[in-house]
């Protein structure tokens, strides 16, 4: 398999009032097209810093992010970095982020409008993809009238209306029961498999990690592979 997404020496610092924060620090890590990887780790270690780093919110102190080969941050403006988020990478938020204002379709269709795409196409393919998460009854809904799965069903079909390559998910279901916990890893898994993704799920929680082929451990600045499937 090719390599979709690849860091090189990774290392993020904060400089503090009494010196320095090293988060974590030469992290080499790889996720190959097809992956579906989980990153655990307890709470406060960095997993949400590394991700953020992945998906270009924030820059790392050192070392390379590739993405296709290429040096996902070498002379890349803001804009720039904005354009392939939108295109080519997902993220699914533990608190969803879904604009209150807007019905659970408008939400989908958002990131398409955003694109570019004409208003008409963006609707046809959130209702497309609503479908998917089995929610085309609730296209016209506001989020504050959905449940709390409910809502992370129409940020997944968000963070995938662009058909993007890869997949990130922060803590996606530490806002929910297990049962409904359990849905939404099985729809993640699902479309993961469906839509050819390559998927990196950030978790504290080791049944999580079950759904996921490979598994890291984020300790002691570093990060470590625990098992593969």
């Amino acid at each position: 398999m090719n390599s979709l997404l690849k860091t090189v020496n990774l290392g993020k610092n904060y400089p503090l009032p009494k010196g320095i924060l090293h988060v974590f620090e030469g992290i080499n890590f790889e996720l190959l097209e097809g992956d579906l990887v989980a990153i655990m780790g307890v709470s406060g270690v960095g997993k949400t810093t590394f991700l953020n780093l992945l998906v270009t919110l924030d820059k790392p102190s050192e070392g390379k992010i590739l993405f296709e080969g290429d040096d996902l941050l070498f002379h890349r403006s803001k804009k720039e970095l904005a354009e392939i988020r939108n295109r080519k990478i997902g993220f699914i938020f533990q608190f969803y982020h879904l604009l209150p204002e807007f019905t659970a379709l408008e939400n989908i269709a958002f990131p398409l409008l955003i694109r570019g795409a004409e208003r008409k196409e963006a609707e046809r393919k959130a209702h497309e993809i609503l479908k998917e998460v089995s929610l085309e009854e609730k296209a016209h809904i506001r989020p504050a009238l959905l449940s709390g799965g409910e809502q992370q069903r129409v940020a997944i079909a968000r963070a995938l209306v662009n058909e993007p390559k890869l997949l990130l998910a922060d803590e996606p279901t530490g806002n929910m029961d297990w049962k409904t916990g359990q849905m939404i890893l099985a729809l993640i898994q699902n479309l993961h498999k469906k839509k050819g993704l390559s998927s990196v799920i950030v978790t504290h929680n080791e049944k999580v990690a079950q759904f996921c082929n490979n598994v890291y451990l984020m300790e002691g600045r570093e990060l470590k592979l625990l098992s593969r499937r």
